[in-house]
């Protein structure tokens, strides 16, 4: 899908419905007939959108023949093993092109025109259009999270009532959209602070920079504490995991010895060798009792030792 959008005259962004010069154009998750248009019509280098289609691809700046690439990764929310990950964001700039390419859909781009129109924002310049980029980016890590520490909630309330793998498995594919998340947060900040050293005649609005600087910042430490909390959480759930299967193991070996004691006491007498019961008619009958005695008796032994 391809939006046309441009400042308003009362601020924000308003939308166009042709290209004009100035505008920004929004890309996102674009068919076949759209990929022509960027490729055909705005000339956009053709190694440019197969490096912002490449879902790995790191944040990094990269100019050629005039045209200015910037790459950041962006969260979204999928229906899939992984329910949040992170994807290229591609920013092409040359002339009075600005246009944002996404082969994905996502959160990030539609609430960032409704901010900046509920705001009444107005985009002087190009590296502060990438500024409130970076600014929104970093809200929706921090949007995320939370809905990730609620799911790491809802799995810990699972896991309490009983230990199943399914719930440990739950948990380590949070855990992994977590190193998704510090991998691409790190990955922007450093992309952060190339842009800052990039020269640039267009004036930068300095508390919108320590703004995305804080977010940013904020962002990065709170994936940290919550991935640690959650690699603490899953040793500990593997912990009780174990020690479960060794009490289980534990209760299996002493009833393995209790057994073992009327089958050795009828074992030995029931040889066919001389003693002093088989001519007894009391025989049978203090086989038994010995054999419940030993049995009681080695019973109470393991009970005393918490075997059981």
């Amino acid at each position: 899908m391809i939006t046309y959008l441009k400042n308003a005259e009362n601020g924000g962004l308003t939308t166009l419905d042709n290209w004009q010069k100035k505008c920004w154009i929004s890309i996102t998750s674009p068919n076949q007939d759209e990929i022509n248009y960027i490729l055909n019509e705005l000339k956009v280098p053709s190694d440019f959108l197969y490096d912002i289609q490449d879902d790995g691809e790191r944040p990094r700046v990269e100019i050629e023949d005039g045209w200015t690439l910037i790459i950041m990764r962006i969260p979204i929310r999928r229906d899939s093993s992984i329910s949040f990950f992170t994807v290229p964001l591609g920013i092409v700039i040359k002339d009075d092109i600005v246009a944002t390419i996404c082969f994905h859909q996502n959160d990030v781009m539609p609430d960032f025109i409704i901010y900046t129109q509920r705001k009444s924002i107005r985009i002087d310049n190009n590296i502060n259009f990438l500024l409130r980029l970076f600014l929104s980016t970093s809200v929706w890590f921090q949007k995320y999270l939370k809905q990730i520490n609620a799911n790491v909630r809802m799995a810990e309330k699972e896991l309490e009532r009983s230990v199943k793998n399914e719930d440990l498995k739950s948990l380590l594919k949070i855990q992994n959209c977590l190193v998704y998340f510090i991998t691409s947060l790190k990955g922007n900040n450093i992309l952060l602070s190339k842009l800052k050293n990039l020269k640039s005649n267009e004036e930068i609005d300095l508390d919108l920079l320590e703004d995305v600087e804080i977010e940013l910042k904020q962002a990065i430490e709170t994936t940290n504490v919550h991935s640690n909390i959650l690699a603490g959480t899953m040793n500990a759930y593997a912990t009780i995991v174990s020690n479960n299967v060794n009490d289980i193991m534990k209760k299996l070996t002493s009833i393995t010895v209790i057994l073992m004691i009327p089958t050795l006491v009828a074992s030995i007498y029931g040889m066919n060798l001389y003693n002093s019961l088989e001519t007894s008619q009391y025989g049978f009958v203090s086989i038994i009792l010995i054999a419940t005695f030993l049995t009681a008796l080695g019973t109470l032994y393991l009970r005393r030792r918490n075997f059981f």
